[in-house]
């Protein structure tokens, strides 16, 4: 089955050799996505709060540029380095999603990219 690469500039550049998203058929596979602010390539700053929400964002520019929405989200995968902040990434992604909610895993991590507290990625299933 052909790939196909997804790009949004609403959202980073992908820093490494990856896609920000490959649509296999119906399916369509985000890359992981931390909370740089797309114009300026920097992290944005606040607490992780702040930075769910960013990521949260560049997912969802993602999800559009592919044809989709947080509706069509079946799986996500919550990255943080302290999960005794995940009340606040769970009220974040409380706010972004709608029930019936996606399947989720959620992980301590020791270190994300650029120093980020929290990183997002997602499958998606297209109709």
């Amino acid at each position: 089955m052909p790939r196909e690469p997804i790009h949004s500039h609403d959202a980073p550049a992908a820093i490494g050799p990856y896609s920000q998203a490959t649509r296999a058929g119906g399916m369509v596979f985000l890359s992981g996505q931390i909370p740089l602010d797309p114009r300026s390539g920097l992290i944005v700053e606040g607490d992780i709060s702040e930075q769910a929400r960013q990521a949260f964002a560049n997912l969802r520019a993602v999800c559009e540029a592919a044809g989709g929405s947080f509706d069509d989200i079946v799986r996500v995968g919550l990255y943080l380095t302290d999960l005794s902040e995940f009340s606040a990434v769970n009220a974040a992604m409380e706010a972004v999603f709608d029930a019936p909610y996606p399947a989720r895993s959620t992980i301590e991590v020791s270190a994300l990219p650029r120093g980020a507290k929290f990183e997002v990625d997602a499958i998606m299933v297209l109709r």
